[in-house]
């Protein structure tokens, strides 16, 4: 009789398993569509069940950094919801990195997450040691995968922030910080055109690379860019955005 509960138990959690990873998989795979219906919040409601019952799930804690980051760009004059949505976007991050240092994504949104942490610190110190690791981080996705286009897109951001500090903000930070790694211009277009060439689709990018280009005074590369840019499908919320950005921009400079 002992046998037959014993048999009975193994049965009956193996089915348990099935069942959790079958949800599992089920809400992956409705979270990914509803990014792709531009429904944002729902779709890290998903990730966020989906967590609760596989916590270290990386792809699911990569998509919620990723959606926290972009839900607090969305709330930017509600400073409150802002910075709970940043501080969730940092614990999922470190959360993925944990579960695997070696993983791509896990590294990218570390550096994501860092970079817009940033933003949000009110002490100077943890504001430069955000930056610092923003970098770090991208160095870390692109040393593992140098294909990763959303990897070269956050470095080559981070350049181009770099190489605009003016001299007093860079005197300062040397004298009390210790400086940062330098960052130039040059290395900002090539990162961003990499990112360009790994990922065509990624509005981001474009902006990015036409803001460069117009400081650089290279107005046909400006127009070129922007004019690709306000073709390209709206795969996210902010795209939207993004594109009338680049449509204003673009009108400016023809």
């Amino acid at each position: 009789m002992k046998k037959v509960f014993f048999f009975l138990a193994l049965c009956i959690g193996a089915f348990i398993n099935s069942a959790q990873a079958q949800d599992v998989a089920t809400l992956l795979k409705e979270g990914l569509q509803l990014e792709r219906q531009q429904k944002e919040i729902e779709a890290l409601d998903k990730y966020k069940l989906l967590l609760s019952q596989d916590p270290s799930n990386i792809t699911a804690l990569v998509r919620a950094a990723e959606l926290s980051t972009m839900l607090a760009a969305f709330n930017e004059k509600d400073q409150k919801s802002k910075q709970l949505f940043l501080s969730s976007a940092g614990a999922y991050a470190v959360r993925a990195y944990s579960a695997n240092p070696k993983n791509a994504e896990a590294a990218y949104v570390m550096s994501l997450t860092q970079a817009k942490l940033s933003d949000i610190q009110p002490d100077n110190k943890k504001l430069i040691e955000c930056v610092r690791n923003s970098k770090i981080y991208a160095d870390e996705a692109l040393a593992i995968n140098p294909a990763h286009a959303k990897a070269n897109f956050t470095l080559g951001k981070w350049h181009m922030e770099m190489a605009n500090l003016n001299l007093v903000k860079k005197a300062a930070v040397k004298l009390m910080y210790g400086g940062l790694p330098d960052g130039s211009i040059d290395s900002a277009v090539v990162y961003l055109e990499k990112a360009r060439a790994q990922d065509p689709y990624f509005v981001n990018t474009y902006l990015e690379l036409a803001k460069i280009y117009n400081q650089l005074h290279q107005p046909t590369k400006v127009i070129e860019v922007l004019t690709k840019m306000v073709k390209l499908p709206t795969r996210k919320t902010e795209d939207i955005a993004l594109k009338a950005e680049a449509a204003k921009m673009l009108a400016a400079a023809q």
